[in-house]
C-alpha cells in the first residue's frame, strides 16, 4: 500500500490581500515608463551606472528597480554600457553620462522602483 504525499498548506494572511495592489500598481507603473523609454535609452545617452548599497534600507527602491527592469532595459539597448556598482554604505545614485563626457547625477536616496524610473526617464529626456 503506498502512503499519499504529504500536502503542505499555506495559513492564509488577510493582511498580504490589502498591500498587494499597491505593490503591483507600483510594478506596472514603473515598467510603463522603462517600456516608455525604451531604444530611446541610448540616443542621447552614453552610459548609465547605478551605485547602491547592498543592504541599506536607502538603497531598496533601486535594488527592486535592477531586479525588475534591468532585463528590459538591456535588451532594448544591448549596445549601451548600464553599470551596476555595489559597495557597502554607499548612498544611492544614478550617473549618466552623455556625449563628450559630460555627466549628470541623481540621487537615489530611500526611493522606491517607480520613483527610481521616473529619474531614469527625467535623466535621458534631459538636454546634456
Amino acid at each position: 500500500m503506498q502512503k499519499k504525499p504529504a500536502v503542505c498548506r499555506r495559513p492564509v494572511n488577510n493582511n498580504r490581500r490589502r498591500t498587494l495592489p499597491f505593490v503591483k500598481v507600483t510594478v506596472m507603473a514603473a515598467a510603463a515608463v522603462v517600456r516608455g523609454i525604451g531604444s530611446n535609452l541610448s540616443k542621447n545617452l552614453r552610459e548609465v551606472r547605478l551605485h547602491l548599497c547592498q543592504k541599506s534600507a536607502a538603497s531598496h527602491g533601486t535594488r527592486d528597480f535592477i531586479e525588475q527592469h534591468y532585463v528590459t532595459l538591456k535588451k532594448a539597448n544591448p549596445e549601451l554600457p548600464i553599470l551596476i556598482r555595489e559597495c557597502s554604505g554607499v548612498q544611492p545614485v544614478l550617473w549618466a553620462r552623455y556625449g563628450f563626457g559630460k555627466e549628470h547625477n541623481v540621487s537615489l536616496d530611500n526611493m522606491n522602483a517607480d520613483q527610481v524610473a521616473k529619474a531614469l526617464e527625467s535623466v535621458v529626456n534631459a538636454k546634456p
